[in-house]
């Protein structure tokens, strides 16, 4: 097995679809899913084309409602190409013979790469070889080299190569009731004798994309002047190419196309920008030479080097391949955010939820500027997220659970059960704490980049009217002495309502309280960053008084924090749930995660149940050290005893159906240290979800970008004890015995460090210079660091113990 490559043998109808998703090709600005260029929309393939952040608005009529859904509309498909003898059948795997068939995702090129020999019904071999790529340099190109070989005959040969706008959103099944047909074509036709364009708008966001696609015909290292036809239909446009092929001779086909929308920069026109993009793009080679060259410079900041876990190695390389296919360094000047199922399939509409939380540990230490770009698309839908708070009742900024285009709630009125068939309420959008999500990341991307610039500007406004925004809705209750926050709903996503109540929410969740104190304390802390006059300047412009200022304080130390028995209860009442029957319904339906879906087609509800879907409480020991976790308990003057931890965390992962690949990610990373053995199992889980879309149906429909990104950050920061806080620089490393070494850089205040650890020791160096911390704290201990020389340090197998100094080596 190549750590470099995804492959798989043979042709499978029930996986293509997973092969689809997991084998798209991305640059930030638009990616396309990995069907074959002959496939058309059915039951078994999906091609797809997707925009960083091109949605488009659309009504239906369901459920005696009217449903309005913002989705990521799927492009035209750029990607079709087939072929037929004169006299023969298109090629079609289902209606032919398969001699062959080989698909490979070559990652560390980011190129797609088919090998296929059929048979058709006259008994004629074809070989193809084909090879894709969506240019990771140049964001608006796009390139197909067919390599096609008629292996045991010669004759005339057609070549269609088309551009197809007939397409609409289907790609869910559970959407397929919903509208999906976003847009209409404006023009199509011949550019030039080699080259056809495609011309659509949305209907509703006004968006026009532009398409234009060269096909060339080579043999023997000339060019080919085939035949050529013009089809057109509305919505499609298509080239027949005829020309004639001899045994055993192979003939290239190359298809470069190029994509352009009106939203683009430096543009006039977005067909006149295709056109030209096309016409001067060189050939499938050299574009290969630039795209694999901006892959590389890529992958010498992105990859991990793992010694002995050879799956394990690919895997994380499957997930660093698709995050930066989704944010890449093309997204830098981009009003866009990070979907939620990446630019891989329709699943949630390509909304932005809060997996941020989870994506931008990686990138903050890789691609900082790309952290910058995705926080400034929260920035700029700081009025709209004002707009809800205020409308809601409550000031400060509200930000939505489901983001899109203009920073609007998108969450679905309604949700379809596919279980029972009925479509219920949805109420996740009372999860408010996508708020405290923002809000620590913009805090983390400051710590970890020192970019002051960056919060005086546009980091201090979110962050404090977010605080704002927990100060008013926490309740006073002179019974308690303390503030309450109700009416929300967890991480969990299971629990929207008590059993006992028809008022949808849930009062004081753990995890939402802690956070909106973490969020009022940062609030605080901001203030104190900045300079006197920019502090002037953002409270006067904020209307920002001393009175306000010392609400925020006394709410971040007097909020209400349920507890039963000695554990923290995700929320209050949690204790009056009944329990669950988690073995019985496992040997009844054998998959549970998606326990809300069962017991509603039951007639029963999760809500009955100490069942969750994800780790919710438990986020707190994924977001913080049990240092800040203790300090935060002080501050709200609640105990904090580290050693209920570990019953804590046991609690709650018994109670946990695992129906978010999010989870996993957590509960591996809240064990490191406690059970490196269970934490170990759990993040193999987690590497297996999309791979072997272990919630059998979801990956097809798009990857979990999230759950992908979070097992590479478990990885760089959980079992290496990477801690970049409060101006220090923090690694206590841990391996897990399965792991033999680990190699990888980060990047910190704007320099690398190069990190080598083994499981006896560990080097840290800047091999291209340092003007950081002076400072880098290895366990318990703090030690000089000027960049000049190697340090060495031994790696504490378990921890606790005294860590033996380190071992400098001049550089």
């Amino acid at each position: 097995m190549s750590d470099w490559h995804l492959a798989y043998e043979g042709f499978d109808p029930r996986q293509e679809g997973l092969r689809e998703a997991l084998c798209t090709l991305g640059n930030g600005y638009f990616a396309t899913r990995g069907a074959a260029e002959e496939a058309e929309a059915d039951e078994i393939h999906y091609p797809g084309t997707y925009l960083a952040g091109g949605y488009n608005r659309l009504k239906t009529e369901i459920a005696g409602r009217t449903i309005e859904n913002e989705d990521l509309v799927n492009l035209p498909n750029w990607l079709p190409l087939s072929f037929r003898p004169e006299d023969g059948d298109w090629l079609n795997l289902l209606a032919m013979e398969i001699v062959t068939s080989r698909q490979e995702l070559d990652m560390r090129r980011g190129v797609l790469v088919r090998e296929l020999r059929v048979r058709d019904r006259q008994g004629r071999e074809t070989s193809l070889t084909s090879r894709r790529l969506v240019h990771m340099s140049d964001p608006h190109l796009a390139a197909i080299e067919w390599v096609l070989t008629p292996e045991n005959w010669s004759g005339r040969i057609v070549v269609r190569s088309a551009l197809d706008g007939r397409v609409i959103n289907a790609g869910v099944p559970r959407y397929r009731q919903l509208a999906g047909k976003h847009h209409d074509a404006i023009a199509a036709g011949q550019l030039d004798e080699e080259s056809i364009f495609l011309h659509v708008e949305t209907s509703q966001s006004r968006l026009r994309i532009a398409e234009a696609a060269r096909t060339r015909v080579h043999a023997n290292g000339a060019g080919i002047t085939p035949e050529r036809a013009l089809v057109q239909e509305e919505g499609h446009v298509a080239q027949m190419l005829t020309f004639r092929v001899t045994e055993g001779n192979p003939v290239t086909i190359e298809k470069i196309v190029a994509l352009h929308t009106s939203r683009d920069r430096a543009i006039s026109e977005p067909c006149l920008a295709a056109a030209e993009a096309v016409g001067r793009a060189g050939r499938f080679a050299d574009l290969l030479e630039s795209h694999a060259r901006a892959w590389a410079h890529l992958w010498r900041r992105c990859d991990l080097v793992l010694e002995g876990r050879h799956r394990t190695q690919m895997i994380l390389r499957l997930h660093i391949f698709h995050l930066l296919q989704t944010v890449s360094p093309n997204n830098v000047d981009l009003d866009v955010g990070v979907p939620a199922r990446g630019l891989h399939g329709e699943a949630y509409r390509g909304h932005i939820f809060w997996d941020e939380l989870f994506i931008f540990p990686f990138l903050n230490t890789r691609l900082p500027e790309i952290t910058r770009a995705l926080l400034l698309y929260r920035y700029r839908r700081l009025p709209a997220a004002r707009r809800a708070a205020r409308e809601a009742g409550f000031r400060g900024a509200m930000y939505p659970w489901q983001s899109g285009s203009d920073g609007r709630e998108e969450t679905q009125v309604l949700h379809l059960n596919p279980r029972s068939g009925r479509w219920n309420p949805d109420n996740t959008h009372l999860q408010r704490h996508v708020n405290a999500a923002i809000a620590y990341n913009v805090w983390r991307h400051y710590e970890v980049t020192g970019d002051r610039e960056f919060l005086c500007c546009y980091g201090a406004p979110m962050l404090l009217e977010i605080a704002r925004f927990w100060a008013s809705i926490a309740e006073w209750n002179p019974a308690r002495d303390r503030y309450e926050i109700r009416g929300v709903m967890g991480p969990d996503e299971f629990h929207d309502r008590y059993p006992w109540s028809d008022t949808p929410g849930l009062d004081n969740n753990a995890y939402t309280n802690v956070m909106a104190a973490w969020v009022l304390a940062r609030g605080l802390d901001t203030l104190d960053r900045l300079s006197p006059e920019r502090r002037a300047e953002i409270r006067e412009d904020l209307a920002l008084g001393d009175e306000e200022i010392a609400l925020w304080d006394r709410v971040s130390r007097k909020l209400f924090i349920p507890f039963h028995d000695g554990i923290i209860s995700q929320f209050e009442g949690y204790e009056r749930l009944d329990e669950f029957d988690w073995e019985g319904y496992r040997k009844k339906y054998g998959d549970i995660q998606r326990l809300d879906r069962i017991l509603e087609a039951e007639g029963d509800s999760v809500n009955h149940y100490k069942a969750s879907k994800q780790a919710d409480a438990l986020m707190l020991f994924y977001l913080f050290s049990s240092v800040e976790l203790g300090a935060l308990f002080r501050r709200l003057g609640y105990p904090f005893r580290h050693e209920a931890i570990p019953r804590i965390i046991d609690y709650y992962t018994q109670r946990t159906s695992n129906g978010s690949t999010l989870s996993r990610i957590v509960h591996s990373w809240v064990l490191a240290r406690s059970d490196r053995a269970r934490s170990w199992a759990l993040l193999e889980e987690a590497l297996e979800s999309d791979i072997a879309d272990v919630q059998g149906g979801t990956t097809p429909e798009g990857i979990h970008l999230g759950a992908m990104a979070g097992t590479v950050d478990l990885v760089q920061r959980g079992h290496t004890g990477l801690d970049i806080r409060e101006d220090h620089f923090r690694i206590n490393p841990c391996l897990p015995e399965e792991l033999g070494g680990l190699r990888m850089r980060v990047r910190y205040r704007g320099c690398w460090l190069a990190i080598d650890m083994d499981r006896q020791r560990m080097r840290i160096s800047a091999p291209e210079g340092w003007s950081g911390t002076r400072r880098i704290v290895v366990g318990k201990s703090s030690h000089a660091f000027d960049g000049s020389e190697v340090l060495e340090f031994p790696c504490m197998r378990e921890r606790g113990g005294t860590r033996p100094g380190p071992r400098s080596t001049g550089t």
